[in-house]
Parts: structure tokens; C-alpha cells; sequence
């Protein structure tokens, strides 16, 4: 099957990151995958939610919205409907949980750091592109704290990236775009850590059910795809962690 953007079934959109991309922010990542860019912010705040208070610990949390024109249609802002969707609050969850999976909450102190997830334009793969941009964001905003004072040392041994994975007309794919996500009979979000290990595998048959033998096609399909987007992303970390 020949791919809409000519690309191999292995293959990855191009990936850029722009780190350090918002002036103001504590932390910051402008990350383009294909077609779909994502600007994320990274704020710390002296709070916790109130279930940590006294505790010590800190928090990682995340907002996500998609700006009127990301799509090719223009699409409603959810703050005039009054609350956010369903979609946006499991993005919003995935997203924290996915950076909280490989952050020492303790090492934070009673502190808060928000990711401000907006999709400037979408292609498909927004979600995942949240949590692999967003990763750089949080990682600029612990080099800002520890330039204050406010933390003695990072607190992250793992980074943390995500891919999407499908099957389309039963070939399975890497990284699908739009209009290959909206023909999948298989839909699969993959997040890892550059160990290895397994932070959160969302995984749907859109029609048919599928085979153990795929679904381990897929995770292998991914973790190769997420070992070329973890080298990008070093050097994006690089650049923040060595300012």
C-alpha cells in the first residue's frame, strides 16, 4: 500500500523540536510532527492539589486544547460550550500520567508544574506529540528550578516519548497522519520509556477484533519508531539541560 505521504510502513514523519520556543514560560517546546504542531508550555506554581498538601510532594499535570483552525474545519472553543470534552479531559489525564510515570514527585517540594498542551495544527498523532514535546518542556522547567534553588537535582532518571501505531487496509503502519487514523481498523498509542519500559499502550480494534500476533507486531513496530524519536529528543534535552 503507498502511504498518502509517500512514506515506508516503518517510517516516521519528519520530527522537529524547538525548545526554549515561549520567552515567558518556565519551560517550553515547539514540536512539529509532519503536518501536526503542538506548542507546550511548562509553569511551575508554588501549589499542590489539595490531596498533597502537607505531604512534601510535588505534581505534574496537563491541560490540552486544539485552536479554532487546527483542522481543516473550523472547530468550536470549548470554553464557549462551558467545559471541555471528554477527548480533551482523557488527553489532559494521558498526558500527566505519562510524565508522572517517570518523575520523583518527592524531589519537587510542594510545587506544581502545569503542561499547556495547544495543537496550533492537527494531522493525527496529537496526543502522543503532547507527551513527547511536552517531556522537553517539563525537563527545561527542572533546569529552571534547579537554577533557583528550588531543587538539588533533576527528578528524572527516564524520559518519556509516545507513537501511534494501526492497521490500515491490513498493512501495519507507524505514525499514522489524519487520514490514515480515520481508515484504521486497528488504532494503537504506544508510550515508553527510553528504557523500554511501558508506560501506557491504548489499544482499539475499530472493527475487527485482532491477533495476539499483531498486537505484539505492533508494540514492535512502535518501540523501534519510539528509539529514533527518543534520539531526537535528547538533543532537544541536551540543549535546555546544558543552557
Amino acid at each position: 500500500m503507498r502511504r498518502v505521504d509517500g512514506r515506508a510502513p516503518d517510517e516516521l514523519r519528519p520530527i522537529v523540536f524547538e525548545p526554549g520556543f515561549h520567552p515567558f514560560a518556565e519551560g517550553s517546546c515547539l514540536i512539529t510532527m509532519g503536518n501536526t504542531r503542538v506548542v507546550i508550555t511548562a509553569t511551575v506554581e508554588d501549589k499542590t492539589p489539595p490531596f498533597l498538601k502537607g505531604t512534601g510532594s510535588g505534581w505534574v499535570t496537563a491541560e490540552y486544547s486544539m485552536i479554532p483552525r487546527a483542522g481543516k474545519q473550523r472547530n468550536q472553543r470549548e470554553v464557549a460550550r462551558g467545559a471541555p470534552s471528554g477527548r480533551t479531559m482523557e488527553i489532559q489525564r494521558l498526558i500527566g500520567r505519562a510524565i508522572r510515570a517517570v518523575v520523583d514527585l518527592s524531589l519537587l517540594g510542594e510545587r506544581t508544574i502545569t503542561l499547556d498542551c495547544d495543537v496550533i495544527q492537527a494531522d493525527g498523532g496529537t496526543r502522543t506529540a503532547c507527551i513527547t514535546g511536552g517531556f522537553v518542556a517539563f525537563a527545561q522547567a527542572c533546569r529552571w528550578m534547579l537554577d533557583q534553588g528550588y531543587i538539588t537535582r533533576l527528578p528524572f532518571q527516564e524520559r518519556v516519548a509516545a507513537i501511534s501505531v494501526g492497521v490500515v487496509r491490513n498493512e501495519e503502519l507507524l505514525d499514522l497522519c489524519y487520514e490514515e487514523d480515520v481508515q484504521a481498523s486497528v488504532d494503537m498509542n504506544v508510550v515508553m520509556t527510553d528504557r523500554g519500559r511501558f508506560v501506557e499502550v491504548q489499544g482499539t480494534a475499530e472493527g475487527a477484533p485482532f491477533s495476539r500476533e499483531r498486537l505484539l507486531r505492533l508494540l514492535d513496530l512502535a518501540q523501534s519508531g519510539l528509539q529514533q524519536v527518543f534520539q531526537l529528543q535528547a538533543k532537544a534535552i541536551e540543549q535546555v539541560l546544558n543552557k
